[in-house]
């Protein structure tokens, strides 16, 4: 098992892979490519294609998380329940993996939703189908143990430049890695993804758009 563990951190290591990005169906591949073979294509049957229009509920608040997503086409927010209105913690986008990861691993439910913010199509595995993959080969544990670190290296990143960032400064970052954001997800929910109010989030287009 730990030659498995070292030729996926090797790979990772090797890759270019961007740790500061949601895990990608390339990464996916790879750790199964990596822990069943690159001929066994069993897992990979196990995915099942999903369709939602823009704006239904992929997954609820207070419901357990059923599957681990990989987003073929569109886009998808993760909320969290505020006091008042919902938190944006995450988005996601083609090529990346979404799930409620603290749902899936322990099967409980949690007060994460996630919503389709365009019309999506992901591949979907669901739970029990990793389960029994893991009893027929316990390697296949590395699947969403990858996936888990990698979203942990993006979110601990995300609280450091929140409290070391200033807003303009996290505005330009996420300009700089999502270049279309804008054009794909309401205004309201990038400010609050960013931490900013709906009124600081214009202000701080309107100067960037004027650079």
């Amino acid at each position: 098992m730990l030659k498995i563990q070292e030729r996926i951190t090797e790979f990772i290591k090797n890759s270019n892979i961007d740790l500061k990005s949601n895990p990608t169906i390339d990464i996916i591949k790879m750790i199964i490519d990596t822990v069943n073979g690159e001929e066994d294509e069993c897992l990979w049957s196990k995915f099942v294609t999903r369709r939602f229009s823009k704006w239904e509920i992929i997954k609820h608040y207070d419901r357990i998380e059923r599957y681990l997503n990989v987003i073929v086409k569109g886009a998808v927010g993760t909320f969290a329940r505020g006091p008042k209105e919902d938190i944006c913690i995450n988005l996601t986008f083609e090529n990346e993996t979404v799930t409620d990861y603290l749902s899936v691993l322990q099967q409980k439910p949690t007060p994460i939703k996630t919503v389709a913010l365009e019309d999506c199509e992901v591949l979907s595995i669901s739970h029990n189908e990793l389960y029994k993959a893991y009893e027929s080969n316990p390697y296949n544990l590395y699947i969403p143990k990858t996936g888990v670190e990698i979203m942990y290296i993006k979110k601990y990143t995300e609280q450091i430049d929140c409290l070391t960032l200033s807003p303009e400064q996290r505005y330009e970052r996420l300009m700089e890695l999502r270049p279309h954001i804008l054009e794909r997800v309401p205004f309201k929910i990038i400010a609050s993804y960013l931490k900013l109010t709906p009124q600081s989030f214009s202000r701080m287009k309107r100067r960037y758009e004027m650079k």
